[in-house]
């Protein structure tokens, strides 16, 4: 199976658009690799492991952590209760391992009463006096997700179901993540792993 499921090798550089080559893709595939997890696995461009998280026997866990491809973790999350709302709470990691005091970032599903489309927003708190907002924009039930910069409209990245090099979907558990360049692949990684969470498919 994970042979079929990483990016195809054979497509040339110059087969390519501006636009394309500006951005990183990266396969997501909703699987864990220890045996009978739960949690998701990335690809790179070139078939290697880059990011991975294992929830092991439990789903929808309430702690979770994205890990590198030797398994240092890069990001902690976790589920946070406020009466009937909750929200998730991710916290980054020092070179050490060491998981920073403060939070990185908040993310807040939006409820709203029309059924059918999912908003979260997200509050990052990189510095100590300054706050920039994302968006994560998808469908109930589906993995397909975008994540855009409130502010500006800027699309930072985009996962749609893979399909087969003869146009032939994979399965709505494996994802082509497209990440612009200049977004942080970690961060956007770990937004995707709470958004699976949120969307109960992992």
């Amino acid at each position: 199976m994970m042979a079929k499921i990483h990016p195809n090798r054979s497509v040339s550089s110059s087969s390519l658009s501006s636009s394309e080559k500006e951005r990183e893709t990266f396969i997501v595939w909703m699987k864990s690799l220890v045996f009978h997890g739960n949690g998701c696995t990335v690809f790179n461009s070139g078939g290697e492991v880059v990011f991975r998280v294992d929830n092991y026997q439990q789903k929808c866990s309430r702690k979770v952590y994205l890990m590198d491809s030797s398994g240092k973790t890069l990001f902690s999350m976790y589920r946070k209760k406020l009466y009937f709302f909750g929200f998730w709470e991710g916290f980054k990691h020092s070179k050490g391992g060491k998981e920073e005091k403060k939070s990185w970032f908040k993310v807040r599903r939006n409820h709203t009463i029309f059924g059918g489309e999912i908003s979260c927003r997200v509050v990052l708190k990189l510095e100590e006096n300054s706050e920039s907002y994302y968006r994560i924009i998808g469908l109930e039930g589906k993995a397909s997700l975008k994540i855009v910069d409130e502010f500006s409209g800027h699309l930072l990245a985009e996962a749609v179901q893979k399909q087969s090099p003869e146009g032939i979907p994979l399965g709505n558990d494996v994802l082509t993540l497209m990440v612009e360049s200049n977004a942080d692949q970690s961060l956007i990684m770990a937004l995707v792993t709470i958004y699976g969470l949120i969307n109960n498919r992992m």
